[in-house]
């Protein structure tokens, strides 16, 4: 391959209720990053909606990819490959994206690549740190994902650890739904928290025996509903802010514990978080301090690049086609796709 020559990547992105398109220039440079967002939509019904956000993307992606290429000032002629989130994710919103990239890669006779939709958020932090590469640790914490991952090279990963219930998010988003803040969650948690002691409520920090970097939430999420709960029986009011702090706090501290674990096992000197939760402010703050305490560099998206986009599936693709990631056009769709997996 000739490293002289730009390299272009149309980038798609379906995977939940974003769709996004992506121009990427060589993996760090974003020419245009568009995201229709469907939240308003699924707030009517407390969370995303599956057969209306498929609709949506089929509604939408046109009109997102073109107004992608136009920002960009390229046409199809300049892309180099079309890449694509293929899983995990909601099977019927992952097949809007994948069904228009082979089209438009089969059309305009470009090869097509496949993205792990958590590669992704991981690769998101290279964007804004041009200085970042691997190998380094991440922590990817989303609605629907907490996995600690071993970055050991670009597109090489190893899970050291995962939850085994709800993710990070789907507590947030629990949480908030049963305190009376409705959807999304966790941007309402990190607001309401900022005015309530995290010290108020005492509430659990699932350890998990055998595995000590896997995260549980389902306990702490029963454990604020219960608290709530005991608080209407006994005709008693609780303050929203304090449970909504003590709360973050109690997910924050198991999500930093268990990650500056794995830093000091595996003796590495950069961590980075990505991801939807890794816009809160208080995780990126304790994890900021606790870096800091231990001297590592550590490394976030702007909140921008944490939620669901295609430029952060555009820099992921980059790296893989670099390193001959090519997928037929019986590419599809695949809602619970391991990281790690082909």
């Amino acid at each position: 391959m000739n490293e002289e020559k730009d390299i272009l990547i149309l980038a798609i992105e379906s995977s939940c209720d974003e769709t996004a398109a992506a121009v990427v220039r060589n993996g760090r440079e974003i020419l245009s990053n568009i995201i229709y967002s469907q939240i308003d939509l699924h707030t009517l019904y407390g969370g995303v909606v599956p057969e209306i956000a498929s609709r949506k993307h089929i509604e939408k992606i046109n009109q997102v990819i073109e107004k992608a290429l136009a920002e960009a000032g390229v046409s199809l002629r300049d892309i180099d490959a079309v890449g694509v989130t293929y899983g995990p994710g909601l099977v019927g919103a992952l097949l809007v994206g994948v069904a228009e990239a082979k089209a438009i890669a089969y059309a305009a006779g470009k090869p097509l690549v496949g993205v792990h939709h958590i590669e992704g958020h991981i690769a998101a932090n290279f964007i804004e740190h041009k200085e970042l590469e691997p190998p380094f640790l991440c922590l990817v914490v989303s609605g629907g994902h907490t996995h600690l991952v071993r970055v050991r090279d670009y597109g090489k990963f190893d899970i050291l650890g995962r939850t085994r219930d709800d993710a990070a998010g789907e507590a947030f988003d629990k949480v908030a739904r049963a305190i009376g803040l409705g959807y999304p969650g966790g941007p309402k948690i990190d607001k309401v928290a900022k005015e309530g002691n995290p010290n108020a409520i005492q509430f659990p920090r699932a350890r998990v025996e055998d595995a000590p970097y896997d995260f549980s939430f389902s306990g702490v999420k029963s454990a604020v509903l219960n608290y709530i709960n005991g608080c209407r029986m006994k005709g008693e009011t609780f303050s929203q802010a304090d449970v909504a702090a003590s709360f973050q706090k109690a997910v924050t501290d198991v999500l930093v514990g268990n990650a500056m674990h794995a830093v000091e096992e595996f003796g590495v000197d950069k961590f980075a978080i990505a991801g939807g939760v890794a816009a809160n402010s208080a995780l990126r703050q304790a994890m900021a301090q606790a870096c800091e305490d231990r001297g590592i560099k550590f490394y976030y998206p702007s909140p921008i690049y944490c939620t669901d986009n295609a430029a952060m599936i555009g820099v992921a693709a980059y790296y893989e086609y670099r390193n001959g990631t090519r997928h037929g056009w019986d590419l599809n769709a695949v809602p619970n796709l391991k990281l790690g997996e082909r």
